[in-house]
């Protein structure tokens, strides 16, 4: 019974420090800020977690673990039904960021709230979480990197490089769920085109990130 209260108390202090996190960032959030939401006291806290760059840190490890291994188990399959051949780019593309998108419908891995959290941190990040997410993301990002240099043999691999990270920016902008669109224009959308419509980001944003993986190259000025 010990066992289970323990187990129900690291979940709670986990559940509450992953909205708090998400709607204050890690320096806007206390630790008085996380014990009042989880309704546990600082030993508690400190006794499973011991500091809040942990907890942070482990916030983020129960939702990527799945995630990390949903995206090796989506390639996998793919590069078994290829037989060996390349894959589409548009497989790649959706095996990876399709399939962060879609955790947003799934609540039992962290939902809208998981992937708001994930978006605000890839945009300010700090140096430790910074470490913490390259270490996580390190396999997978091997993986995908490799089936894209095969897919897209005729595009250097540094051009290559560069587009993935600026898709990963361009995932990261799209999903921390800020209201820049509204704030930096003049321009008018409609409801059914708001930020927090999902249902049409996912198409949204892979149109994007297709069309910026398959751009003609760069020309680059001669150099001395």
């Amino acid at each position: 019974m010990l066992e289970v209260r323990a187990v129900d108390t690291r979940e709670r202090i986990l559940d509450a420090s992953e909205k708090l996190f998400m709607a204050n960032g890690f320096d806007g959030t206390s630790m008085r800020l996380i014990t009042g939401a989880a309704g546990v006291n600082l030993a508690a806290v400190n006794y499973h977690f011991g500091s809040k760059e942990s907890l942070m840190q482990e916030v983020f490890r129960r939702r990527l673990d799945w995630l990390n291994g949903e995206r090796l188990r989506v390639l996998d399959e793919m590069e078994r039904k290829s037989g060996g051949k390349p894959l589409k780019p548009s497989q790649i593309v959706d095996g990876f960021f399709g399939t962060l998108l879609r955790m947003a419908q799934d609540e039992a891995h962290g939902g809208i709230t998981f992937l708001r959290l994930l978006g605000r941190t890839l945009t300010e990040p700090s140096d430790f979480i910074r470490t913490f997410l390259a270490k996580e993301y390190s396999e997978v990002m091997e993986r995908y990197k490799a089936a894209l240099f095969k897919a897209l043999p005729d595009v250097p691999k540094a051009e290559i490089v560069w587009r993935f990270h600026f898709m990963l920016g361009a995932t990261s902008y799209a999903i921390a769920g800020t209201d820049a669109l509204r704030l930096v224009t003049d321009w008018q959308i409609e409801d059914a085109d708001a930020t927090d419509r999902l249902d049409r980001l996912l198409p949204r944003l892979m149109s994007f990130l297709l069309g910026g993986l398959r751009a003609p190259l760069p020309q680059f000025s001669a150099t001395a």
